[in-house]
This record gives C-alpha cells, sequence and structure tokens, in this order.
C-alpha cells in the first residue's frame, strides 16, 4: 500500500520529494487545443479563460470574432463572451474570480466568470493615447492590481481595479529600446517593478523620481534577460536569459541562490513557481522543476501544457487532464516514507495490523506509545494534505485508534479535521471543479471559500457547508442567493418572492430589504414590493416604497408603525413629489397624518397651513391662522386686515361670538391707530387692560372712562386699574378723591395695599377705617400698627389673629403679645 502512495513521488535532493498526481480528466470539448490557444487561470483551484491566440495562425470559420471561453479547472463549460470590443492585450483573473480584459486602449474590462459585464477600469489618458503594449496582473493587500506598459515603455499601474488610483512608474533611460522582460513585486502595501533591457535590470518605484539600477551576475558577459517570474509571496525571484541560464534568488536581487544552466537555446513557453520550493520551466511537451539551492526533475507530457502557480504548487492543464506537482508536505513524507520511523508512520501501521486482527498492532502501538499524542496529531495533518478519500479514511482511522490509548486527548483538531476534509471533497468533485489544496484553504480561509462558493454560485453547497462546519455567516450565503435569484430567475414575480420567503423564513438575519433593493435595481418593482412586504421593520420597509413610487403604501407602513418620524419623512417625500392638491386630497383619507402635517405647517409653514384648511372649507381654522397672524409682531402693517378675515371666516363657520370679538378687537386697533396720531405714543398692538393703564398714567382719564364705556369694562377691574396706576403716579390726593366719589367697588383694601407698596403708610392709615373687620388686623400689622392689631384682636378674642401678630411684630413687641395670647387662653 506505501508502495502505491509513494509510486507518484520523485526525490529531489537528499530529504525532500515532489509528487504529480492527477486531480481531473478534463472534461471540456475534444477541439480544445493549448497549441492554439492563450489560457488564463483563477488561483486557488479557480475557473480557466480560453481564447485563441491572436499569434498564430490557424483555419477558422465564421466571422472570426474571438470567443473568451470559460470553464471549471475540471473543464466543466461556464460561459462565453463574443469578443468584439477592441484587441485583448492581457486576460487574467482577479482574487474575486473577475475576469480581466485589458485592452491595447489603456481600459481594463471587468466580467464576472459567468460573462456578466461589471465596470471598467481606465489606466489613465496618456496610456490611452499611446497604446498598451503588454501587461501584468497581481496580487495585493487591497486586492488585484493592474500595470500596463505602453508603446512609448512608460508603466502605469493600479494596486486595485476595485478602486483604480493610476501611478505612473519613472521612465527608464533608452526609451526606444522596449523591455525584454518585466514583472510586479509586491511588498507590504507598495509595488515595484523589475524592468529588464537586455542585461540591465532596474526597479521602478512610485515614490522615486528616477529608476534604481540593479547589480546582478547572470554567468555571461553578454546575454539578454528574457523571463522573469516571482514567486507567490514575493520573496524570491527566478531569471531566465537566452542563453539557458536560469538565475535564482532573492527579489531584491540582493541575493543568488542558485545560477542553473539548462543548457537549452530555446526560449521557454512560462517560468513560473512552485510555491517557494521550485522554479518550474515549461518547455511545452516536459517540465522541468530547478530547485533553489540544488537538484532539478524533469516531467515529460505527450502535449503541450500550461502551468498555473499556486501558493504551493503548480496545477499543470492539458487538453486531457489537469494534474497536480508539488513538494511532498513533511509530515505525509514522514508517514509514508520508505523505512520512516516517524510517529505517525509507526501509529498508522499499528491501525493497519489492528484492522487486519493481526497482533503485531500491539508491537506497533508499543514503538509509538510515547510519543502517541504527535503521531495522532501527525496522521491527523497528513490527512489533510491527501486528495484521496480512501488515504483520508486511512489516516483519520489511524488517529482515531491513537485516540483511544490517550486519556487527555482533546477530540477538537480530529472533529475539525473530519469536517474541513469533507468540504474540501466536496469542492474538489469535478462537478464543482475546485482543486484547492489543504495549505491554500488554510490561507483562504473557510470563509473565504463559502465567499467564492457564492460567487460560482454555488449557493446550495455553500450553505450545506456552512452549517455543517457550523458556520455564522450562513445568513450571508442566503442573502447572496436570493439577490442572484432575483437578478436571474425568469419565473413570475408571485412564485420568486414566494420561494425567497420559504427559503429565508422570518429569520432577522437575512433583510429583505436588501433583496428588494437588488430587485428594484434590476427593474422588477412588482417583485421588490412584494418582498418588502416579508420585511418586519417599518423603518426599512418605507424608504425602498417611496423610491418605488409606492407613497399611499408607504404611508400605510409608516402609520401602522406608530413611529410619527418616519409618518414625517413621507408625507415631505409626498408633498415635494406631487402638485400640492393631490398630495392634500391623498392625506385626507389618514387622520393620523393629516394631524402632524397640519401640526408641521403650524411649525414651520404658515401659508402651507392655510392651504390646507381653505381646501378642507374649515373656516373656523382659517380664522384662527388670521388671528395668529395679527399678533405676530412682523405682520403689524397687515394686523386688520387679518382680523377682518377672521371675522368674515367665523362668520362663515356661524360663530357669532368669536365674529363679534373679532370686529371689537378691529375697532380698538383702530381707536389705537387715531392714539398714536394724537399723543405719538405706542399704542397699537396693546391689550384693551393695556391701553386703558397707558390712558390712565397719561392722566387722560376722560379718554379712558370713554374707552371704558365702549367696551363695558366692568368696575371693578375699571376701579383695580385706576388705583394702580395712581399708586405707581404716586397722585395720593387723586387718589383719595377716587376713594370719596363714590363707594368703592373692591373695598378699600387695594387703597391700603398700594399705598403700603409705594411706601406711603402715612396714606395707608387713611383707609383703615373703611377696611373690612375680618381683614383689619392683618393690614394694621402689614403697616407696622402691632400694638393696635393686637388690642383689636384680644378684644375680639381672636386667638389665630394674635399669634398672627406675634408672628409679624418686633421681638421687642412679641413679649407683650404672647402675655395677651396666654391671658385669651385661660
Amino acid at each position: 500500500m506505501t508502495v502505491l502512495l509513494t509510486g507518484d513521488w520523485t526525490q529531489f535532493g537528499k530529504d525532500d520529494y515532489f509528487r504529480r498526481f492527477e486531480v481531473y480528466t478534463m472534461g471540456w470539448p475534444t477541439e480544445i487545443n493549448l497549441d492554439t490557444l492563450s489560457l488564463t487561470s483563477s488561483n486557488f483551484g479557480g475557473p480557466l479563460a480560453v481564447v485563441r491566440d491572436r499569434n498564430k495562425v490557424i483555419k477558422i470559420q465564421g466571422v472570426g470574432k474571438p470567443v473568451i471561453s470559460i470553464y471549471s479547472s475540471s473543464g466543466s463549460f461556464i460561459s462565453s463572451i463574443i469578443w468584439n470590443s477592441g484587441k485583448i492585450v492581457k486576460l487574467g483573473w482577479s482574487s474575486l474570480c473577475d475576469l480581466l480584459c485589458i485592452l491595447e486602449d489603456g481600459h481594463v474590462h471587468i466580467y464576472d466568470m459567468f460573462s456578466n459585464f461589471q465596470h471598467r477600469v481606465s489606466m489613465g489618458q496618456e496610456a490611452q493615447d499611446t497604446k498598451v503594449l503588454d501587461a501584468k496582473i497581481f496580487s495585493t493587500a487591497s486586492g488585484t492590481g493592474v500595470a500596463v506598459l505602453t508603446t512609448t515603455h512608460r508603466i502605469f499601474l493600479v494596486n486595485s481595479v476595485r478602486e483604480a488610483k493610476v501611478r505612473r512608474l519613472p521612465e527608464v533611460p533608452g526609451v526606444h529600446n522596449a523591455p525584454t522582460a518585466w514583472t510586479v513585486v509586491c511588498e507590504d502595501r507598495h509595488c515595484r517593478v523589475l524592468f529588464a533591457r537586455e542585461r540591465d535590470l532596474y526597479s521602478l518605484n512610485e515614490a522615486e523620481t528616477h529608476p534604481q539600477p540593479l547589480t546582478i551576475e547572470l554567468g555571461d558577459e553578454v546575454c539578454t534577460i528574457v523571463e522573469m517570474a516571482v514567486s507567490s509571496n514575493y520573496e524570491r525571484l527566478a531569471i531566465f536569459t537566452d542563453r539557458g541560464k536560469l538565475w535564482i534568488g532573492t527579489s531584491d536581487v540582493k541575493k543568488c541562490t542558485r545560477l542553473y544552466d539548462t543548457r537549452s537555446v530555446g526560449l521557454p513557453l512560462q517560468l513560473v513557481w512552485c510555491g517557494v520550493d521550485a522554479v518550474v520551466i515549461n518547455w511545452g511537451l516536459h517540465l522541468e522543476l530547478v530547485g533553489p539551492i540544488e537538484e532539478s526533475l524533469h516531467y515529460n507530457y505527450d502535449e503541450n501544457v500550461f502551468c498555473v502557480q499556486e501558493v504551493d504548487c503548480i496545477r499543470v492543464v492539458s487538453s486531457q487532464s489537469m494534474d497536480i506537482i508539488q513538494k511532498v508536505p513533511e509530515v505525509v513524507r514522514n508517514i509514508f516514507g520508505i523505512n520512516s520511523t516517524a510517529a505517525g508512520s509507526y501509529l498508522l501501521e499499528a491501525s493497519k495490523q489492528y484492522q487486519k486482527k493481526n497482533h503485531r498492532a500491539n508491537e506497533y502501538l508499543h514503538l509509538v506509545k510515547p510519543k502517541l499524542f504527535l503521531a495522532v496529531r501527525q496522521c491527523i495533518e497528513a490527512a489533510g494534505h491527501e486528495f484521496k478519500a480512501e488515504t483520508q479514511k486511512m489516516l483519520m482511522k489511524a488517529a482515531q485508534f491513537g485516540k483511544t490509548y490517550l486519556d487527555d486527548c482533546s477530540p477538537e483538531n480530529y472533529v475539525t479535521m473530519i469536517r474541513v476534509l469533507r468540504c474540501l471533497n466536496a469542492v474538489r468533485h469535478p462537478n464543482v471543479g475546485m482543486p484547492i489544496t489543504y495549505n491554500q484553504l488554510q490561507i483562504l480561509t473557510l470563509q473565504g471559500l463559502m465567499e467564492l462558493q457564492m460567487i460560482r454560485r454555488n449557493h446550495f453547497l455553500a450553505l450545506d457547508l456552512a452549517t455543517f462546519l457550523k458556520m455564522p455567516d450562513s445568513s450571508k450565503i442566503r442573502l447572496h442567493w436570493a439577490c442572484y435569484k432575483v437578478e436571474h430567475s425568469k419565473l413570475n414575480d408571485e412564485f420568486v418572492a414566494k420561494e425567497i420567503a420559504e427559503k429565508i423564513g422570518s429569520s432577522r438575519d437575512v433583510s429583505y430589504i436588501k433583496i428588494a433593493k437588488k430587485a428594484a435595481d434590476c427593474g422588477r418593482n412588482d417583485l421588490a414590493i412584494k418582498l418588502i412586504e416579508y420585511e418586519p421593520r417599518a423603518n426599512l420597509q418605507v424608504p425602498l416604497l417611496l423610491r418605488l413610487g409606492e407613497d399611499q403604501t408607504a404611508l400605510i407602513k409608516a402609520i401602522e408603525s406608530g413611529n410619527t418620524d418616519l409618518v414625517y419623512a413621507v408625507l415631505l417625500h409626498m408633498k415635494e413629489n406631487m402638485p400640492l392638491g393631490k398630495f392634500q386630497m391623498e392625506i385626507r383619507n389618514f387622520p393620523l397624518a393629516q394631524a402632524l402635517y397640519l401640526k408641521y405647517c403650524r411649525l414651520h409653514n404658515k401659508d402651507m397651513l392655510k392651504d390646507v384648511y381653505i381646501q378642507e372649507d374649515d373656516h373656523k381654522s382659517q380664522a384662527e391662522c388670521h388671528i395668529r397672524e395679527s399678533f405676530d409682531p412682523k405682520n403689524s402693517g397687515t394686523r386688520e386686515a387679518s382680523l377682518v378675515a377672521a371675522e368674515e371666516n367665523y362668520k362663515r363657520a356661524k360663530l357669532d361670538l368669536n365674529a363679534m370679538l373679532c370686529e371689537e378687537h378691529l375697532r380698538l386697533s383702530r381707536y389705537q391707530r387715531n392714539l398714536e396720531d394724537k399723543f405719538k405714543r405706542d399704542f397699537f398692538g396693546k391689550s384693551l387692560h393695556d391701553t386703558l393703564k397707558l390712558l390712565l398714567t397719561m392722566q387722560e382719564v376722560k379718554l379712558a372712562d370713554k374707552l371704558r364705556h365702549e367696551y363695558k369694562v366692568p368696575d371693578r377691574r375699571y376701579w383695580w386699574l385706576r388705583v394702580k396706576v395712581l399708586g405707581e403716579l404716586s397722585a395720593w390726593s387723586e387718589l383719595e378723591k377716587l376713594s370719596k366719589s363714590k363707594k368703592s367697588p373692591i373695598g378699600y383694601e387695594p387703597f391700603v395695599e398700594v399705598c403700603w407698596k409705594h411706601g406711603n403708610r402715612y396714606e395707608a392709615q387713611k383707609y383703615l377705617p373703611k377696611v373690612k373687620d375680618d381683614v383689619k388686623i392683618e393690614y394694621l400689622t402689614k403697616l407696622g400698627m402691632y400694638d393696635e392689631a393686637a388690642q383689636m384682636a384680644f378684644e375680639q378674642k381672636d386667638l389665630e389673629g394674635l399669634k398672627y401678630v406675634e408672628s409679624k411684630c418686633d421681638p421687642s413687641f412679641a413679649e407683650k403679645v404672647a402675655s395677651l395670647i396666654r391671658q385669651l387662653s385661660k
């Protein structure tokens, strides 16, 4: 069995091995011929794009327009593009499986893997004007970058095609000579270009104004660099010359680890890295693997092949099959290596013997027992690196067998690997066609793998895997599926909405609004409206309903939610987008909405408020609007007109009392105008009370009396006002005359009060005899006449009155009052 497992291994140096194994028999059409086609592939086992190589003359049928065909890694057809957008200089893939078509006119057209156009990126005006000669596509920390070489031998670069900011790199001397080779190296967040012209090598960096020449020993005095390749981690560099020499070293060219002579005068089809472990020279019918320090080996093929560089291996695509060539992982080598004494190897053998019920299982177990924990871990890890399910099962059974002899062995690693293997086997299946390795999965992560499945539209596979792996973001997969369904389903809207609702249910993790927005973006408004009905949150429903022109439905949803802010938002939107008359007629059917709109108008737009009342024939409210206007200081010039309008509206509303009040106020306003003209004082806008007060203050008693009789001001109110004004004027003689003119309708307490308030106790005492007996003690006390107040209270046997005097009097008099209280209390 071990011999079969290592049958595809080839020794590479003293301890290392490389292995080549077939992953798929290609399922694409038999007419696919890599000799006449240009092929490019996405990383992480991504799809392949093939197009006829225009540099090769072949016999074709039809109009001869290029057709870009996209296949999975197993050769299953995905989509195609009939190209009619200009000359393609370079095809490549982004990290999200978008096909990048770099054109001669300096534009990058971006398609998804299903041939749907996404967007277009420009490499700058200069690149458009001078035309693109060559291009490179590379991975960066921010996504996928593009660099183009123009016919003037200038290089322009963007770090991400999603946020295209074009950077112009320094110009290399000798502008009339094209580079013989060039490549892009990314370090941290900065990219630089290695630019070779014959034997000379330069580093071009956007941060520098001039190219930096690099010194490199290529083994020949006269030679030309014809090919360069950078490893996936951008740490290692391979350079091939026209003399057949291969230079291998660090990407900064400061260290050379090997200078290898291929003894070939021809040029290779490709120069790629197999992880960081070897450089692969594709000669067409055979591949030459060259180690960075020593050793090399060859793999032969019956036809020309194409190599895809991955982070830990290469994929070799031919018209018949797809192979993987990789360095045998150390843990796999330790377990399956001939005469291996690794703990995992002993545990695997013990497990085999145990299944055969052979007593030798105990002997192997005894050998491995001191390192049993390590052996279990090795078997689990090795299973991850295997593609064949039988080998995976064999290793996992060995790990399970070893675990039974460990007391404190956590099952977490074992269970996790079981899940990961099922996931890997599912995506590697030819129907999916994603031959990803365990090392690649470690870099991509399970979440990244799920995202790639969504991009490939393998939604149900992604959902099953996410559920099996207990990943928290399965809602993201459902959302992506629903958006895809909305965009591409040809079924009727009712059926699509129902199907989406059945799959998603009432999960709050998936927003129906996002799906509905996608439907709206695709022009399927009816479907969007149906999907909105499944969204339970009104604050999400309403904005999209408004966008779709469903104003009335949005208003109903807002009212049902009880959120007044939401109702206001709908009302303002409707007002801005409807004729005013139609808007007012619409909201009449919704009392709450109309009430809120009126409140809004009351605060922000009084003219609009009047328009609504006019529309509704609400004369009472119209009158109230006019009255509010009349009292606004800004409208003093139109106050009478507002009062006239208010009076007329009250009459129409049959509110005669209100109309009469308006008429009286109008008469007062006109009278105030006359007073202003006569006395040059501010009367206009004052109330009747304030007008009377001002006249009395001006000692225009006759005018005040006339106004008082005209408006039937009650005697009590008028006397109060006169007493108060005379006190303010300190007109004590006039106050006395008033008190004697006739019996006061307000009593004489106000006379005492106003005199006391203005500090005239003498005048106040004049009115004390006329003060009512029940309050006379209080006023005597207030005027400081404590003795008289106490004596009156004592004579009246008013204990409460005495206590009141005691609380208000001076301390010197308090003892006398206390004595009277004691006498009265006996």
